[in-house]
């Protein structure tokens, strides 16, 4: 690994280089990110998963530079192009970006105007007239000695000469930068509706007339206008300072007043029209594109990674219900394990039967929560519901819950082996009452971008999107940790070190040969070897092991050092939180310090600081710690609502201009950035995420649209 990149990496991130390289190393050893993020601090100092994702992104990108850097070099060098400034160029070189402008001249391209005027011997000519060099001679006499059967006369001459000089210009290395960077900082984007294009529901109205400097373009707004041009709808036109560009170019190549000072204006203005100008607004747009998607990319992580995160409402006995008119409202009732108990199909426009089916139902199994789906009839189906547990003479409460991808899932190989004797409408309403339940084990089912939150997801690069969503994934898995004896294979997919055919071999093997007892079976699994034994374990859980370490998240390498741990401060009981309260009191009150008692059991301080904390909480779901969802007993209508009323409410989603709040109505209000807090924030992440609960002020109601403005922000 080069010397070079560790240290530009180290310097880039603000990190010790020895932590860059021993990270890096396990990177290049095939270790997953969880793993080495929670088992392997000693190396890297302690980086958190959000930093170690983004030193290897980084680390490939600074690789892939170096591969280019070679290629081009090769290229040079076989083209017999590699000049010591050119080579000095290529060794200062720090983005692709650069590598790619001082290759650019002598890349192969297709047959251009100036490639035509070399091929009829018109390079000399160009390079007397770069030089302004004109020997005293007139352009006839200057340009005699080139005139051919394909260059007749001393127009046609010059005029090749100008397309050489146009080109070479346009492909200079520095001037590319130059324009690029100049106008990056003072153009702006203009927008208009294209003549004729149709835009029936206004979706793009406000830019039929629009102009933003590049520079202050919000992400979003640049999806967005980036769709519109995709559809047909709007215009898109950089508004830069062209004449100011050429002038400037200008009296750089030509500060003279002579005859050759002339064509070389002409040429320079060409090749800035022509050539150099289209291709800087193709570069800034790409630009603003890739800034654009890559924000994107990170609202839709947290929101997704929060929605993956929500707490479950574990022992319930759930009913979920996808609503419908036409063909009625699908019910599935879920025992407090998730397991599928009955059906049922109620219709709305029958009120008193539906009542009664819903009524019979929930006594039947006793179930304590209704899970709402959120899409067509939900409301209706809320007022409905709200009847019912009115009249039922037992605990009953209802939630609205986000029924985006249950569709998917629905029709799914996973919900086919699941369930293969229901009908994939049958299956979607189990998916909406187990994620109530447990909303990390049932949406990891479900392709992230079916998920519903986030924005622009479908505008965005979907290789990088799926990559993405695949780390947020896999992130929130491991963080939380799976019951071996209990976890889907779609769930098991996700753990650090396992793939979908593992996974799968698991399931098998507990189906054939019964619950796991202890993690070091999982070695008997077929396919799963030692590595992935290693990247896994940690993170499986047996909640009922008859070691007790197997409940916890300690890895079994370090076993053998939580053993002395138990064996020096409380040998006689196997209750691990006292064990873990009496080494810190111990560490407290400075009878050992924390190196020492590290080193006599073998680990290092972080791992050891880690023991103690999993013996601490040994079954600890970190989802346990947020606010459970608001269950309701009762329907709040639009028109309940009043400017000024306080209502709580959950975040559904974040975007850039705010946040979206179901406060229990029929559409989720918004708060605008503007209203999310007292103080000036950059971004609602900074504020709310996906699952808060938050105390909500109205602000006006748009009853016609449906609409409600919010705000978080105190009074007085």
């Amino acid at each position: 690994m080069s010397d070079l990149i560790i240290t530009r990496l180290a310097r880039e991130l603000g990190h010790d280089v020895r932590q860059v390289e021993r990270t890096a190393a396990l990177l290049d050893d095939g270790n997953t990110v969880p793993f080495i993020t929670r088992y392997r601090k000693e190396a890297t100092g302690g980086l958190d998963e959000e930093q170690i994702r983004r030193l290897a992104e980084r680390l490939a990108y600074l690789r892939g530079l170096e591969a280019r850097r070679a290629e081009v070099r090769a290229a040079l060098e076989t083209g017999g192009h590699l000049t010591p400034e050119l080579s000095a160029a290529l060794d200062a070189a720090e983005t692709l970006q650069t590598i790619e402008d001082l290759y650019l001249p002598f890349r192969p391209k297709r047959r251009t105007r100036a490639q035509v005027a070399r091929e009829h011997g018109l390079a000399p000519l160009a390079e007397l007239l770069l030089a302004r060099n004109d020997g005293g001679k007139g352009p006839d006499a200057l340009a005699a000695p080139f005139l051919s059967e394909q260059v007749p006369d001393t127009a046609s001459a010059l005029a090749g000469a100008r397309d050489i000089v146009a080109e070479q210009v346009a492909e200079t290395a520095r001037v590319r930068q130059a324009v690029r960077e100049a106008t990056r900082r003072t153009s702006s984007l203009r927008i208009g509706k294209k003549e004729g294009a149709a835009d029936e529901k206004g979706t793009y109205q406000q830019y039929y007339d629009f102009s933003q400097p590049l520079a202050a373009l919000p992400p979003h707004r640049i999806l967005a206008i980036n769709r519109g041009e995709r559809e047909g709808v709007l215009t898109v036109e950089l508004e830069a300072t062209h004449e100011a560009f050429i002038g400037s170019l200008q009296r750089r190549y030509a500060p003279g007043d002579s005859w050759m000072d002339a064509e070389l204006r002409a040429a320079v203005a060409d090749g800035y029209r022509r050539l150099l100008a289209p291709a800087i607004e193709r570069d800034l747009r790409a630009e603003l594109t890739k800034k654009a998607e890559q924000h994107a990319l990170l609202i839709f992580a947290a929101n997704t990674r929060r929605l993956l995160l929500q707490p479950p409402l574990r022992d319930r006995v759930v009913m979920g219900v996808d609503p419908g008119y036409r063909t009625g409202c699908k019910l599935a009732v879920v025992d407090a394990t998730g397991k599928y108990l009955e059906g049922g199909l109620i219709y709305l426009h029958q009120t008193d039967r539906a009542r009664e089916a819903l009524l019979r139902l929930c006594q039947k199994w006793g179930v304590q929560v209704i899970a709402i789906g959120n899409g067509t009839a939900s409301r209706e189906t809320e007022a409905l519901v709200a009847e019912v547990i009115k009249q039922a003479k037992f605990p009953l409460q209802y939630v609205i819950v986000s029924e985006a991808g249950a569709s998917v899932y629905s029709a799914s190989d996973e919900a086919r082996d699941e369930f293969p004797d229901l009908d994939a409408t049958e299956r979607g309403n189990i998916s909406i009452a187990r994620r109530l339940q447990d909303p990390l084990a049932e949406l990891v089912k479900i392709d992230p971008k079916a998920l519903g939150v986030g924005l622009y997801q479908h505008d965005v690069d979907q290789k990088a999107l799926a990559a993405r969503l695949e780390e947020v994934v896999e992130s929130a898995v491991n963080y939380v940790g799976v019951d071996l004896n209990t976890a889907s294979a779609a769930l098991l997919t996700y753990v650090a070190g396992l793939n979908s055919k593992v996974a799968k071999a698991v399931v098998a093997h507990r189906d054939a040969n019964g619950p796991f007892r202890a993690r070091a079976e999982l070695k008997k699994v077929k396919g799963l070897g030692p590595r992935a034994f290693e990247q896994a374990a940690g993170f499986l859980r047996i909640p009922d092991a008859a070691d007790p370490l197997d409940r916890t998240a300690i890895h079994p390498e370090s076993y053998g050092a939580a053993r002395k741990l138990l064996a020096r401060f409380n040998p006689s009981t196997g209750r691990l939180p006292e064990v873990a309260a009496q080494v810190r009191s111990t560490l407290r009150a400075g009878e050992i310090n924390v190196g020492a008692l590290a080193a006599d059991i073998g680990v290092g301080e972080p791992t050891l600081a880690d023991i103690i904390e999993y013996l601490a909480r040994p079954g600890r779901d970190p989802r346990e710690e947020l606010p459970p969802p608001i269950l309701r007993a009762d329907v709040l209508k639009l028109e309940d609502l009043s400017p000024g009323m306080w209502l709580k409410g959950t975040v559904r989603n974040v975007v850039d201009f705010g946040a979206f709040v179901d406060i229990g109505v029929k559409q989720d209000g918004l708060v605008h950035i503007s209203e999310l807090a007292d103080h000036y924030i950059k971004s609602p992440l900074d504020v709310v995420q996906v699952g808060d609960l938050v105390d909500v002020r109205v602000l006006s109601i748009d009853l016609a649209r449906g609409r409600v403005a919010l705000s978080m922000r105190k009074l007085g």
